[in-house]
């Protein structure tokens, strides 16, 4: 009977969920910073830890945190990722959960931790999760949700990745495959990035892994090469750019900046 049952199971995921391999991470460092809560931004010198209307800024090499943003609640309720882009922190900001859904970038001066300008990108596809630059577009991921924070009509297979100019045009969109969507549920899409070998990384919300994606050669469903597990439930993203493979993550349970390199992606 427990053979049936595993075979009736594999038959129901099918034959592209079987063929994605599973890999897994190694954690170099773990970092304290109260403020992990949505996700991680890494520059040369520091790491930044998220935490909706507070950005933590923290010596990348001794730990120790140097600098703080505090945002009114009522304007910034939910920052969900960042991302150092030049001198600036690029962030991913949201109504989340209230509705209907409308969503904001919002840029910071890195160096002094101020706000310095606004991308009202109001209602969209979705609630936008992070926002990342690559090959001189703007990369974005709008959520949707099964209940708490989602709209009538829409769940978390309604999440898309959307290419923006420089002038926040939409260029081309992409609908994540069901291998993928499946661990999303019943939440989506929290942190995302672009690897040194051009693919795709995406985390869900809660699940301790790390989804490797490629661009279609056709169609408009990306690719789901891999899955990376590591130990950091979810949540924001950050690539450090100075050492190819390295990235940092959070784990929300201990309020901490998770250090991993990853595995090739073959």
């Amino acid at each position: 009977m427990r053979r049936l049952l595993v075979l009736a199971a594999w038959l129901l995921a099918g034959p592209a969920a079987a063929q994605v391999p599973v890999l897994k991470a190694e954690v170099l460092r773990r970092l304290p910073a109260p403020e992990a809560r949505q996700g991680v931004a890494v520059d040369a010198r520091h790491l930044y830890a998220i935490d909706n209307s507070v950005i933590g800024k923290y010596d990348k090499a001794a730990g120790r945190r140097v600098a703080e943003w505090t945002g009114d609640r009522g304007r910034f309720p939910h920052i969900n990722s960042c991302e150092a882009v030049g001198a600036e922190l690029v962030c991913a900001s949201s109504n989340y959960p209230a509705t209907p859904m409308t969503s904001s970038v919002e840029v910071f001066d890195a160096r002094r931790m101020v706000h310095v300008r606004t991308v009202a990108l109001g209602q969209q596809v979705g609630s936008l999760t992070w926002v990342v630059r690559h090959q001189g577009f703007w990369w974005a991921a709008f959520a949707n949700y099964d209940a708490r924070g989602g709209e009538p009509g829409r769940d978390h297979r309604h999440t898309q990745l959307v290419k923006f100019d420089d002038q926040w045009r939409r260029t081309e969109a992409w609908s994540f495959p069901e291998t993928v969507l499946a661990r999303f549920r019943p939440m989506s899409s929290s942190g995302g990035g672009f690897g040194s070998d051009g693919l795709l990384y995406v985390t869900g919300h809660d699940h301790p892994e790390l989804y490797v994606l490629r661009l279609p050669v056709g169609g408009s469903t990306l690719e789901h090469l891999a899955t990376i597990e590591l130990p950091i439930e979810g949540q924001a993203i950050a690539f450090d750019r100075a050492r190819p493979g390295v990235l940092f993550g959070i784990s929300r349970s201990t309020r901490e900046l998770v250090e991993v390199r990853l595995p090739k992606v073959q």
